[in-house]
């Protein structure tokens, strides 16, 4: 039996329109077999035209930020290897297939097609119908930690939608959690108590990112003032 590869996916755009508006963003970690297995894909894309203002103050990507960034056409290969032949995990996958599909149409590349997508808002809807079903509910209702979301951002949001995606199946299999998993994937001896809550998260998920992403994003924040709210934050949880 062959492995299942899919890979999470998130998108940060500058608007709701492909074509007036543009992918700034796109955020993705891949599982095999539903465990993370450390590999993402993390790019900004320049979109060569303004942010507005109210897409800016959804995932507070400026852009100043974005004038040295790549643009989507030169990125475009490594994004199509990263993904594969792969399915894709994504939350109202229909508005981030949609911008993506217009960006890979541009530079000559194949479409997405609908039939490798799994979209989690549906999957909720079906689970929870009535209720509220953006990710920050659903991280409300497993349990999930998503203090750090201060702001949209396609990396992280990929991450918690992972656990999300995870819960939606069935949860941690044996008492399984994403953090253990994790250590799991990279040959960490674990231990796994079965009698503890499936939902308890005794410490936050680490990081998956690469030394050029915090380095990208360490950037980031320095575009947002001289003291960021949830840096503040950050540093306060590490002392």
């Amino acid at each position: 039996m062959s492995d299942i590869r899919e890979l999470v996916l998130d998108t940060e755009t500058t608007g709701l329109e492909p074509g007036e508006h543009r992918v700034v963003e796109i955020g993705a970690l891949e599982l095999i077999n539903h465990i993370p297995t450390g590999r993402t894909y993390h790019q900004y894309i320049n979109p060569r035209r303004p942010m507005p203002a109210e897409a800016e103050a959804i995932h507070g990507i400026t852009e100043a930020f974005l004038a040295d960034k790549p643009v989507f056409e030169t990125i475009a290969q490594d994004f199509v290897d990263f993904i594969g032949t792969g399915t894709l995990v994504i939350h109202n996958a229909k508005f981030d297939v949609k911008f993506l599909n217009f960006e890979l149409e541009r530079v000559n590349k194949a479409r997405i097609q609908f039939d490798r997508v799994i979209d989690t808002l549906d999957m909720a809807r079906n689970r929870f119908p009535g209720a509220q079903n953006s990710l920050d509910a659903l991280c409300r209702r497993f349990r999930i930690d998503s203090a750090k979301r201060v702001k949209h951002g396609a990396l992280l949001d990929s991450e918690l939608l992972a656990d999300v995606y995870i819960e939606l199946i069935g949860g941690r299999q044996g008492g399984f959690s994403l953090d253990v998993a994790r250590k799991s994937a990279i040959g960490d001896t674990v231990s796994v108590d079965s009698s503890a809550p499936a939902k308890a998260r005794g410490k936050l998920r680490p990081v998956l990112l690469t030394d050029q992403e915090k380095q990208a994003h360490e950037a980031f924040i320095d575009t947002l003032g001289d003291a960021p709210k949830w840096r503040a934050l950050n540093e306060e949880k590490i002392s």
